[in-house]
């Protein structure tokens, strides 16, 4: 069976698998169970069968060492977060990525630290000192 790249995004449970295997750059599913099972307790069925199922998708790549199988990601994080930030923006802010930044900057929560953060990071992609 060909594994195939899921378009949409990952649901809450297998975000939550991904960030713990691109946390730990991966591991059996013994390894994962551990590292998941710092947070919240879950049975090691349950681990096997959610990283079988990111297997499938195509956002993990499994190979037999001795009796177990070792996941590792194939989508590097930072891909899909660039992947589910381009989708955010077209469904929700008409593909029009200023609209994204706007309601963001526009966040009464955000601190004027973040805010300066923010304003660094696009002088920075401008080329600008400041």
């Amino acid at each position: 069976m060909r594994k195939h790249q899921d378009s949409g995004t990952l649901t809450e449970v297998e975000l939550e698998f991904m960030n713990v295997v691109w946390e730990i750059g991966g591991g059996t599913v013994r390894d994962i169970h551990e590292a998941l099972n710092r947070e919240t307790e879950r049975a090691y069925t349950s681990v096997a069968t959610i990283l079988k199922i990111l297997d499938k998708k195509g956002y993990l790549t499994s190979t037999k060492v001795d009796r177990s199988l070792v996941y590792r990601p194939a989508v590097p994080k930072v891909a899909y977060q660039k992947q589910t930030l381009q989708n955010l923006s077209n469904k929700l802010f008409d593909a029009t990525p200023s609209a994204l930044v706007a309601r963001l900057v526009d966040d009464d929560t955000l601190s004027d630290e973040a805010l300066e953060e923010i304003r660094n990071l696009v002088n920075k992609r401008l080329g600008d000192g400041g």
